[in-house]
């Protein structure tokens, strides 16, 4: 039913070097339809699209944008999916538009009724089931993707939240069912640089693990997110429970295919 509704709304076919990209991925292509975009806060828009729900696979998966550079060029960025309206074929996507790129630019600037090329499901960190508890930490780049796997967390169950924001109106919340607790830590960065992690490590600092297992997801920038995986380590976190993703990197653009320079220069 989903996919005959999508279909109804969105006739048009994905750019060829789109559905080969997909092809090569091993995942789906579609052209999505704008249905409309918010402001959530000062650096989070939130934008809502007609597509074939599948692309955004499960929680924590995120889908591939193909967007515009500031020079005309198609490139393509990634966001992580923030819901699914399976009925109504949408799926919502929280962008940070507080920079210049060409992603945070489509989001500012997008239209309802506008097209864009999607490929998905991508990422491979989904919500860990045989945790007790769940911690997510990270800066408002991650939030989508924290509330969505948070919000797939099965009762009993707790999720503890650790982000780093810019800006007060950044400590967007959700709603949870109950039977699972939730704890919010929001560190303000006064002004610290995007790559100190000094920041979420006093806020990491202030939380005592709970009992039983729990699992760690850290999405952000690249040298915070290296920095507290360190930091969970020397607590005597396993690595295997530990699950990160950097979604940035501070003084470096996004390559082309959207992810972040892993270089040690």
């Amino acid at each position: 039913m989903c996919q005959t509704n999508y279909a109804a709304k969105v006739n048009s076919l994905p750019d060829d070097s789109t559905l080969e990209l997909a092809t090569r991925l091993g995942v789906n292509a579609r052209v999505a339809r704008v249905a409309s975009t918010h402001q959530l806060s000062t650096s989070v828009a939130e934008v809502l699209l007609e597509v074939d729900p599948s692309l955004a696979g499960v929680a924590g998966n995120d889908v591939m944008v193909r967007v515009r550079d500031a020079g005309g060029k198609f490139i393509r960025r990634r966001y992580s999916v923030r819901s699914v309206d399976n009925d109504a074929s949408t799926l919502t996507l929280w962008v940070t538009t507080d920079h210049d790129g060409p992603g945070s630019s489509w989001a500012r600037h997008a239209q309802p009724g506008d097209l864009v090329d999607v490929i998905g499901p991508r990422g491979k960190i989904p919500l860990d089931p045989d945790a007790d508890w769940h911690v997510f930490v990270g800066d408002a780049s991650g939030l989508g993707a924290f509330y969505r796997m948070a919000q797939s967390i099965e009762a009993p169950g707790r999720a503890i939240f650790i982000v780093e924001i810019d800006h007060d109106d950044d400590a967007l919340t959700a709603p949870f069912d109950e039977g699972i607790g939730v704890t919010g830590i929001f560190v303000d960065r006064h002004g610290r640089a995007k790559n100190d992690p000094a920041g979420l490590l006093s806020g990491l600092a202030a939380f005592e693990f709970p009992p039983d297992e729990g699992h760690a997801y850290l999405f952000g920038e690249f040298s915070t997110i290296r920095a507290i995986r360190s930091a969970l380590l020397d607590r005597g976190m396993s690595d295997d429970r530990i699950s990160s993703k950097a979604f940035w990197r501070a003084g470096r653009t996004n390559a082309e295919h959207g992810e972040p320079d892993k270089s040690e220069n």
